[in-house]
């Protein structure tokens, strides 16, 4: 396992103004654009995640068709334990959450971690929540056909729940949500 996986911090090192991700899933590849400009600590985090092979075997586990696709928390237990609470500064928002756009989740001011979604519609509406994207990707096609049977976590839904995944990764994953798609790797293009 690559040492910097269990190394998280809230300082992530400064990423290049533009650079592209390859996330290849079982699907196919999606290709993220990433503008520095646009949410500068978003950026930062979103390339050190691509650079350290955190993103490898990582889950859509929250797809919501007509909404967004979820990905981000580690399947293995260890080395989620440890990003759960490297918390970065928010961003403000200088962009709109539309179709394609890239964001980190967040749960409130200055929450956000690992856990990033990807825009299936425009989603303007989670402006004024402090979604702010950071990239676009290039072509929604293979994002529009991931898995988005389960949709939200239980008690709202039938999907998986995140502290679950957190604690048991990607054993409870395959085990209880077998048609969930995965990120095999993502490359810095």
């Amino acid at each position: 396992m690559n040492p910097q996986l269990l190394a998280a911090g809230s300082v992530d090192p400064e990423s290049p103004a533009t650079y592209s991700v390859a996330l290849e899933t079982n699907k196919g590849a999606i290709i993220v654009d990433v503008r520095r400009a646009l949410a500068p600590r978003g950026a930062d985090r979103f390339h050190r995640l691509a650079h350290i092979g955190f993103l490898e075997d990582v889950a859509f586990f929250r797809v919501i068709a007509g909404f967004m696709a979820q990905a981000g928390l580690h399947g293995d237990p260890a080395v989620s334990k440890v990003w759960r609470n490297a918390r970065f500064p928010d961003d403000p928002v200088r962009e709109t959450n539309a179709a394609g756009t890239v964001s980190f989740a967040t749960s409130g001011k200055d929450s956000r971690t690992t856990q990033f979604f990807i825009n299936l519609a425009d989603n303007k509406r989670l402006d004024a929540m402090g979604f702010s994207p950071f990239g676009r990707v290039r072509d929604l096609e293979i994002v529009r056909a991931l898995h988005a049977g389960y949709g939200e976590a239980f008690p709202h839904g039938a999907g998986p729940q995140q502290g679950r995944i957190q604690r048991e990764g990607n054993a409870y994953l395959r085990a209880d949500f077998p048609e969930l798609d995965y990120i095999r790797r993502a490359s810095l293009l």
